[in-house]
């Protein structure tokens, strides 16, 4: 008896002080000003030039509730929240019901979100789920639903809703997929187009319509139970085939979505500014975004992609300060909305020499460096390890690192890892501020590392920027509407490589596409010679499932990523097609003045044979410390025991 009574005095007690905390809640919103909710969206997104980033798409205004099909406000309270005009804000039942399932099941297999509560989502920037961010989301809903009505609240809701591929609210949406306004949406477009918000990109019904129609079956389920339709509507309705107007459409400049959407990630990852994001009725996000040359690169991947099934990542940097110009994630944001350039990890391939043969250079390599280029097969104590060079083309004599990057052999990268040990470029790839772990084994000196585009830029960055480093960022600084700076990116340069090795490498890296080296191999990038005007240092790479191309000089980085997102083997047919998009970016950016850099004081020149590395009259020009550059009565062999 004492034990029941001891439950229902705790009962009683957190009943009760439920019912004050609720009181004191509804009492503080009642009080607080009126928020705005009729902004279509509480963030401007700026580009470099101060200038609106959507300007030219935010075309669509803000829908009245009485503009938009019944159909659609039936679907949206039926599939997302039955009890929206009952409740106060909170579905105490179905979070009780929620919180059953989820623990009974040890899954999260339901949700119990309002409307209210989404719609708050909506207006305001929520990365995660701590306890802190859920009270705040408790209070705001509160305050919703104390200063507006239940039309106001489903109308704001309805303008503010992610309907995937590029689109935010019902009018945008309804224009895309079906080229009509939201008042005309019939009921079998209205049930097909509530459902994708769920999850936009797995219910997108332009790539995804069977599960599109899976997700209508249950907005159409819910619409019978809530007494909306009958079962032979519902049949009816679910049988009927629906055209999509946006099915072959791809917006131009599309891509600054996943522009977009990367700001978003940044601002994910700077820890403090969550909190100060949600408490702003608004703010204004300043990018380093150049439309001019986000639109030259979303042409030329629409151009070189159009017979391709792969998928794609691109970014353009500039080196000196690491500002990300432009950014792409995938070759149509319309069909897919995963974000390549940020979210995913890729197998590097041939792109990783530059950092292995940088430090080579540190200890005390030059161009004229020697190994025997043959079919080899190295003995690693337990393993044996016997890697290729493309084509199975070797020399089948010695060869200077000279001809090692032009032709990318891959005897001569091995060599060169197992002689400076294997811990050495893991070392330099840290170094440089890459924060993907390169493993200490052989197989790392030919790229098998995965690694994500913007945290290899990196590296790059450094060698574009003659051994300084500056950190890759999309946001210069954000505001609140009244101009307040909550946020600023702050310059840290700093050297971390050797100027005079880093001049070496950019160099040689030069000999790429060049028609001087063409001998018992070719350049691997003579392909694109004749689209090159300028000089730039590039590497190129390819695994089978990846193909890279990686290229700079002192005005821009550009970065290439082709792939299949399910890792499946690339096509030998498409290997052109990073280098004809790298081409074509970097020489049509507007103001690219093509510079190169300055030798330093403490080099020479000397013009020498590819193969051999030996001085020669008719050859490639490379740089040297003095006192280290190659005479005709000396070589620069390295010999090591048991590999050469």
């Amino acid at each position: 008896m004492k034990k029941t009574l001891f439950f229902i005095k705790i009962f009683l007690f957190i009943f009760f002080s439920f019912i004050i905390v609720n009181m004191a809640f509804y009492a503080y919103a009642f009080i607080t000003p009126k928020f705005d909710i009729h902004a279509k969206n509480n963030i401007i997104y700026y580009d470099r030039n101060m200038n609106d980033m959507f300007e030219e798409k935010n075309n669509n205004e803000y829908v009245k509730l009485e503009d938009i099909s019944p159909y659609v406000k039936q679907a949206i309270v039926s599939i997302e929240d039955k009890n929206f005009y009952k409740h106060n804000g909170f579905d105490y039942l179905r979070i009780l019901k929620a919180l059953f399932i989820n623990i009974t099941s040890r899954k999260i297999k339901q949700g119990a979100s309002t409307i209210s509560q989404q719609f708050v989502k909506n207006l305001y920037l929520t990365f995660d789920k701590t306890l802190k961010r859920k009270i705040k989301e408790a209070i705001l809903t509160i305050e919703l639903e104390t200063h507006y009505s239940k039309d106001e609240i489903l109308e704001g809701y309805l303008n503010t809703i992610n309907f995937g591929a590029g689109t935010i609210g019902i009018k945008e949406a309804s224009n895309f997929y079906f080229n009509k306004e939201p008042s005309d949406l019939t009921l079998e477009e209205a049930t097909l187009i509530v459902g994708i918000p769920r999850n936009p990109t797995y219910y997108n019904p332009v790539t995804n319509y069977e599960n599109t129609k899976k997700r209508q079956k249950e907005v159409l389920n819910s619409m019978v139970k809530n007494k909306y339709i009958n079962v032979d509507t519902m049949k009816d309705v679910y049988n009927k085939d629906i055209v999509l107007y946006g099915y072959n459409e791809k917006t131009e400049l599309s891509s600054i979505y996943y522009y977009k959407d990367a700001v978003l990630k940044e601002i994910e990852n700077i820890s403090y500014l969550k909190d100060l994001l949600v408490d702003n009725k608004g703010i204004k996000i300043y990018t380093n975004l150049d439309k001019d040359i986000q639109k030259k690169l979303e042409k030329s991947i629409d151009n070189e992609m159009k017979n391709t099934s792969m998928e794609v990542a691109s970014v353009v940097i500039k080196p000196t300060n690491g500002q990300i110009v432009a950014l792409i994630g995938g070759k149509n944001y319309s069909l897919s909305q995963f974000n390549r350039a940020t979210s995913s990890k890729r197998q590097v391939g041939s792109t990783i020499k530059p950092f292995l043969y940088y430090a080579a250079l540190e200890n005390g390599f030059t161009p004229s460096s020697t190994f025997l280029s043959e079919k080899t097969t190295f003995n690693l104590g337990n393993t044996i390890y016997s890697p290729k060079n493309a084509n199975n083309v070797y020399a089948n004599k010695e060869i200077s690192m000279l001809a090692a990057i032009a032709y990318s052999d891959n005897i001569y990268a091995m060599k060169t890892h197992l002689f400076l040990g294997p811990d050495v470029l893991s070392k330099i790839v840290k170094r440089v501020n890459i924060n993907a772990n390169v493993d200490e084994i052989a197989s790392a000196a030919l790229g098998t590392t995965e690694i994500n585009i913007l945290d290899y830029s990196n590296g790059f960055i450094t060698l574009a920027n003659e051994g300084k480093h500056e950190s890759p960022h999309l946001i210069e600084k954000i505001t609140d509407n009244k101009g307040n700076i909550l946020y600023e990116y702050n310059y840290d340069s700093e050297y971390l490589l050797n100027n005079k090795y880093v001049f070496i490498l950019n160099n040689l890296l030069t000999s790429t596409y060049n028609y001087s080296l063409v001998s018992y191999s070719s350049p691997t990038l003579l392909s694109i010679s004749n689209d090159i005007k300028g000089n730039y240092a590039i590497k190129s790479g390819s695994t089978s499932t990846d193909y890279w191309t990686i290229g700079y000089n002192k005005d821009y980085l550009v970065m290439v990523w082709t792939g299949n997102d399910d890792n499946s083997k690339v096509s030998s047919n498409d290997y052109k097609i990073t280098k004809k998009i790298w081409a074509n970016t970097i020489e049509n950016i507007h103001d690219n003045k093509k510079t190169w850099y300055e030798m330093p004081s403490s080099l020479t020149p000397v013009m020498i044979d590819p193969i051999s590395g030996n001085p020669s009259n008719n050859g490639f020009i490379c740089y040297y410390e003095k006192g280290t550059e190659p005479s005709y009565n000396s070589e620069f062999n390295f010999y090591i025991n048991n590999i050469k």
